[in-house]
């Protein structure tokens, strides 16, 4: 649909199978729609980032409300997780059968009814009820933007539209958190979930009466069949690089940041409540890197920046991982690049990635994708929860070894990032100089 909106000739030459065609044309800027559709994408995204980031913090104050352990608040917590990862791959036979619209509505209205029944469950069964909800549709959602923002966006221009939307999780920690905290502690542990309610259903409203249908790939030849359609698409040899790249990002992110709180305090000597300063900081400076790194993986290559990522990553992780007591301001910084670094891994490989799938194909290759994504986050949790320890006065011990599996991580998916950079070339023509199309 992006290639028919910007009028853009293909290749002469056939595309490879299953690949995505490349256009000579580059667009020069965001037409007046596409900064619409990429606005509506990052408030949604927003949404659906805050509401999963948003039940840990709580903690304190919902397990005495509701009367729960810290086993069953752990089964609510993971309950969203193990529910989205399952949602992805029931869904993926279906995903590529309807308008993407559609899909994005169908799906926001589940999750927004999943955080309603949050807002106003007064039991562990019941809340751990409204998480299940929750991640069986909050759990597509992220497929179905990827599906959009490919459908929608050249891939010259995937860079600087994946650096804006991830710009949703970085807000979420310094402005959405910090609000839902401050309303759960005045108003109640209730009135975070019926905010996210309130937010989700003004951003549904603008997206029916502003996204326009999203219906291209109905023209291709798909598989009708949904079961069939999913078989096909998971043995794809060109798409299991796909997923084996994505499960690898996001293990490796994973085993850091479960620990990282309590290493910060205990090990580093970050004072408990100068901590959410640490985080805020470092959410205003990946705030605003977002947008520039995904300005750089168009202008120099997304595989490059990819690069650039990947060593910056592996240089902050091992300093991160071997500090001691540290100054707060080093402290600040350290973060600060590290976050930095990750996020200039994320932002160039999905816009990397976003060119293996076929048209025809995307809905239930990102679906595939989120739900191993999912589950391989839960999978480095559990993998560095194995490996550290935790002394008596609360310090965690071997805490650089987990660093060092992060490197491998780092390194055996920047190898795989290599042979995805191979399967989808990028184009490298100069810009059109013409207005874009409204």
């Amino acid at each position: 649909m992006a290639a028919s909106n910007s009028k853009m000739s293909l290749e002469a030459t056939a595309p490879k199978q299953n690949a995505e065609p490349r256009p000579i044309e580059v667009q020069a800027g965001f037409s007046s729609y596409q900064k619409v559709v990429v606005a509506l994408l990052a408030f949604l995204q927003f949404t659906v980032i805050l509401d999963f980031m948003i039940l840990a913090p709580l903690g304190a104050i919902l397990m005495p409300a509701l009367g729960i352990s810290t086993s069953e608040f752990g089964l609510v917590v993971s309950a969203y997780a193990f529910s989205a990862g399952l949602a992805g791959i029931l869904s993926a036979g279906f995903a590529d059968r309807f308008d993407r619209k559609r899909m994005l509505l169908f799906f926001y209205a589940g999750f927004l009814l999943g955080t309603l029944m949050c807002a106003v469950a007064n039991s562990f069964e019941a809340l751990l009820l409204a998480r299940i909800v929750t991640g069986l549709f909050g759990g597509v959602l992220g497929s179905v933007v990827f599906a959009i923002t490919t459908d929608l966006f050249p891939f010259s221009m995937r860079g600087r539209v994946m650096g804006i939307l991830q710009t949703a999780f970085s807000a979420s920690q310094i402005l959405g958190i910090p609000l839902g905290i401050y309303a759960a502690n005045t108003v109640g542990w209730h009135s975070p979930f019926f905010i996210i309610v309130g937010i989700g259903v003004i951003v549904g409203v603008v997206i029916v009466r502003n996204l326009k249908p999203i219906n291209e790939h109905l023209k291709q030849n798909s598989d009708r069949k949904p079961f069939h359609h999913l078989w096909t698409t998971a043995r794809d040899r060109r798409y299991q690089q796909g997923f084996l790249t994505t499960m690898f990002l996001a293990m490796g992110g994973f085993m850091l940041m479960p620990f990282s709180s309590a290493f910060s305090v205990h090990n580093l000597g970050v004072d408990l409540d100068t901590l959410p300063h640490v985080y805020m900081v470092t959410g205003i400076c990946t705030m605003f890197a977002g947008p520039l790194i995904g300005r750089a993986s168009d202008a120099i290559g997304k595989y490059r920046m990819f690069l650039i990522g990947t060593f910056l990553t592996i240089t902050m992780v091992m300093i991160y991982t071997h500090l001691g007591k540290t100054p707060l301001p080093l402290v600040i910084l350290v973060n600060v690049i590290l976050f930095i670094g990750i996020t200039a891994r994320m932002i160039p490989s999905q816009a990397l990635m976003s060119g293996v799938p076929a048209p025809q194909s995307r809905g239930a290759y990102s679906s595939i994708s989120a739900s191993l994504q999912q589950m391989a986050g839960g999978l480095g949790s559990v993998v560095a929860g194995h490996i550290v320890e935790t002394l008596p006065d609360g310090s965690i011990n071997y805490f650089d070894r987990v660093g060092y599996v992060v490197v491998v991580a780092s390194l055996f998916t920047l190898y795989m990032m290599m042979r995805i950079h191979r399967l989808v070339p990028e184009p490298t023509p100069k810009p059109v100089a013409t207005t874009p199309k409204q």
